[in-house]
């Protein structure tokens, strides 16, 4: 008589939901390369006084006990950073959890959102995940969200816009007054996804257009300017009844007592957080200007802290690895053949960037 553990078939195996069959989970290469411009993250760590402040901060934490769940003090603390009350505020783990909250919230079955292309690519992965049919409407030639291409998403009857200002991965941002015709010509939600908005113009924002805009949400991060990639904090800026609404969904106690206490003293540190976003505009300014003296490369402004670009060279993105510099590859990307992003980082790697592309083009 044998004994021991039946043989398994695949028939043992429960089948995923079919839409996520084929489908690759999210993200962009993590290799271990002398220069990694390809997720757009500040190459300047932290100031110096965060790590201990933090650490004292976290001290003082019950850990044994649920963090605060509605996160009262985070939420007053970035409504004073933005002159709304807390009651207007709602955080989560990354600006992508609040999209993800939102959607969870507004869309699903028998809803519709609608977002750009070129655009953010994880908008469609959300979209899929809240069960919510999604429609992509393109841009204008020069990757400008226009009055024609926001009567275009009108036309799709959406129940969300998603709109990313400045647009990833162009750079663009979108102006106030194309925002306002999106929502008074719909019925939408009109999210702003505004990750990048502390590297562009100081006007840049939509905040301002909260007051006359009820169905505006304005989402940031603080992955990008506050240098924070690895904390995984993000928020929204909207009505209070959008932040009743995605309490709804929100799982319980979402927000741990740790990256509450970071985002305070992140905040308390703000001015020596944000003082190197000026560095950063002007390294992107210099990194454009080499890119366009080059023959046969495309570049596209940007208010990021990346940019955009275009060349007829089919490799370029393994060449310029073999360099050691990593950067985004959307060159298979509807619309964005031949393109690649780079992030800006130091003026070390950026110089290391256009040394590669120099000697990946000749």
């Amino acid at each position: 008589m044998t004994t021991g553990s039946p043989q398994r078939t695949a028939a043992d195996r429960l089948p995923v939901r079919p839409e996520l069959a084929d489908v690759e989970p999210y993200g962009a290469p993590q290799l271990d390369v002398p220069v990694r411009l390809n997720t757009n993250e500040t190459a300047e760590p932290p100031p110096a006084a965060f790590l201990p402040a933090l650490a004292q901060r976290i001290q003082s934490l019950e850990l044994n006990r649920y963090p605060d769940r509605p996160h009262r003090a985070l939420r007053t603390a970035l409504g004073t950073r933005h002159g709304v009350s807390a009651e207007q505020v709602w955080a989560a783990n990354g600006s992508n959890e609040v999209l993800l909250q939102l959607l969870q919230a507004y869309g699903g079955p028998g809803r519709r959102a609608v977002h750009v292309r070129p655009g953010y690519s994880m908008y469609p992965e959300l979209c899929r995940t809240a069960l919510t049919p999604a429609v992509e409407v393109d841009l204008d030639d020069d990757f400008q969200l226009t009055a024609e291409v926001a009567d275009a998403i009108t036309a799709a009857h959406p129940d969300l816009v998603l709109v990313p200002s400045p647009n990833n991965p162009v750079g663009t941002p979108v102006a106030r007054d194309v925002l306002r015709r999106l929502h008074d010509t719909t019925r939408a939600l009109v999210v702003v996804d505004e990750a990048y908005v502390e590297f562009g113009p100081a006007d840049a924002s939509a905040l301002p257009s909260l007051a006359g805009l009820p169905r505006l949400v304005v989402v940031r991060t603080f992955s990008k300017a506050f240098r924070l990639a690895g904390l995984r904090l993000g928020y929204l800026v909207a009505q209070p009844w959008v932040v009743q609404d995605v309490q709804k969904v929100r799982l319980p106690y979402h927000l741990d007592a740790v990256k509450q206490a970071a985002g305070l003293v992140a905040l308390e540190h703000e001015e020596v957080f944000l003082e190197h976003r000026r560095r950063v505009a002007d390294e992107r300014d210099r990194v454009a200007a080499a890119l366009q003296a080059l023959d046969g490369v495309e570049v596209w402004p940007s208010a990021a802290n990346f940019v955009l670009f275009r060349t007829a060279v089919p490799d370029l993105f393994s060449r310029l690895l073999d360099h050691g510099v990593l950067v985004r590859d959307f060159s298979t990307k509807p619309r964005l053949a031949g393109c690649l992003r780079a992030t800006i980082g130091t003026p070390v790697e950026n110089d290391a960037f256009l040394a590669a592309l120099h000697a990946s083009l000749a």
